[in-house]
């Protein structure tokens, strides 16, 4: 291969400064992940690749007469990250800037072109400079669809060097905006569910529980204010008992089942119940020397008390173990030694 001498000394530059490049992909990639897990960022990917020197003589072989030395070349080191939300890409930019200084006469922001067919190449471009050195690196930042279709459309549109017929390009096109608004609804949801949470840990933690359906996010944020605790501790002061801590979790089913359609439904269980739940469970600890108790003794006895008070029987308590335990044929003889259990103490017989 016949290099111009120009094209050779950078090459030369190149060779002898690859360890300093490398040593800077480490480092700059570092840098940034203990940044994003510092502040509880998460991005689907942190890509990085130092230009091999066949890459670089291709470049220059096209684009050589551009520049003087290796420092005008801003790319010889990478950078990717790949974000899962669309709003994502900007607070990682945020970071881009608050760690590095950045070359803004470089930097492109391809997002404002708004050029139909570019949906994959719609990321940001930052140029960075590297400390102590004469170079720069450039760091890409796009979301997941983002990434995906520039792949995508770089196999079947341009790489195999064959002019793609205009129906095809089309329908390109097309799923390129679908993709387009795929990105943006995936982002406007994420923040519609983070506003749902806040609102429901507001109304949870006001005691607005009838205005909170029930459902996963609700319950998890409806245990945090540890509504089954004054009942577990009156359970553990019969026998001066320690109380560990299960996850709750699982009751959500159980509540579903039993009817129970708002929080507020749970809190009603709660005041109807916690007097029958601490009476069955004072008869079955009451004589033993147990001094370690589970967290979801409460809630078990009082959805064992509601099931009794509302008529529900063995096959009730059978339904809520399965629920709780999965399926078994065991469940139902515990169920049967639950009522007999039960059928004597005093909420039995109101």
């Amino acid at each position: 291969m016949d290099l111009t001498p120009h094209i050779q000394s950078i090459l030369d530059e190149y060779r002898r400064d690859l360890p300093l490049f490398r040593e800077a992909e480490a480092r700059v990639k570092g840098v940034i992940n203990d940044f994003l897990a510092e502040n509880g960022l998460v991005v689907a990917s942190l890509e990085s690749r130092i230009k091999t020197e066949g890459s670089l003589t291709g470049k220059l072989e096209l684009k050589g007469s551009k520049y003087n030395s290796l420092a005008d070349i801003t790319d010889i080191l990478g950078l990717r990250v790949i974000t899962f939300y669309l709003d994502d890409v900007d607070k990682v930019a945020s970071v881009l800037e608050r760690l590095f200084e950045v070359d803004w006469e470089n930097t492109v922001d391809k997002r404002k072109l708004h050029e139909i067919d570019r949906f994959g190449y719609m990321s940001l471009h930052y140029i960075c400079y590297l400390k102590d050195t004469p170079y720069r690196f450039e760091v890409q930042v796009r979301t997941i669809l983002q990434h995906a279709w520039a792949n995508m459309n770089h196999d079947t549109g341009y790489k195999s060097g064959i002019e793609v017929p205009k129906e095809y390009l089309r329908n390109l096109n097309r799923l390129a905006g679908m993709l387009e608004l795929v990105d943006e609804q995936f982002s406007i949801i994420r923040t519609d569910l983070t506003d749902y949470r806040r609102r429901v840990q507001s109304l949870v933690a006001s005691g607005n529980l009838d205005e909170v359906p029930l459902d996963g996010d609700t319950f998890r944020s409806f245990l945090k204010i540890d509504p089954f605790g004054p009942l577990n501790r009156r359970i553990a002061a019969v026998n001066q008992a320690e109380i560990h801590e299960d996850t709750l979790m699982p009751f959500l089913a159980v509540f579903k089942g039993l009817g129970c359609n708002t929080l507020g439904d749970i809190g009603k269980i709660i005041k109807e119940s916690s007097e029958a739940a601490y009476q069955l469970a004072c008869y079955q600890i009451g004589i033993t020397d147990l001094d370690i108790i589970s967290s979801s003794l409460g809630p078990q006895n009082l959805c064992i008390a509601h099931i009794l008070k509302q008529g529900g029987g063995p096959l009730g308590i059978r339904i809520l173990l399965d629920t709780l335990n999965g399926a078994s044929e065991s469940n139902s003889a515990l169920a049967e030694v639950l009522l007999e259990q039960a059928s004597n103490l005093p909420f039995m017989n109101q």
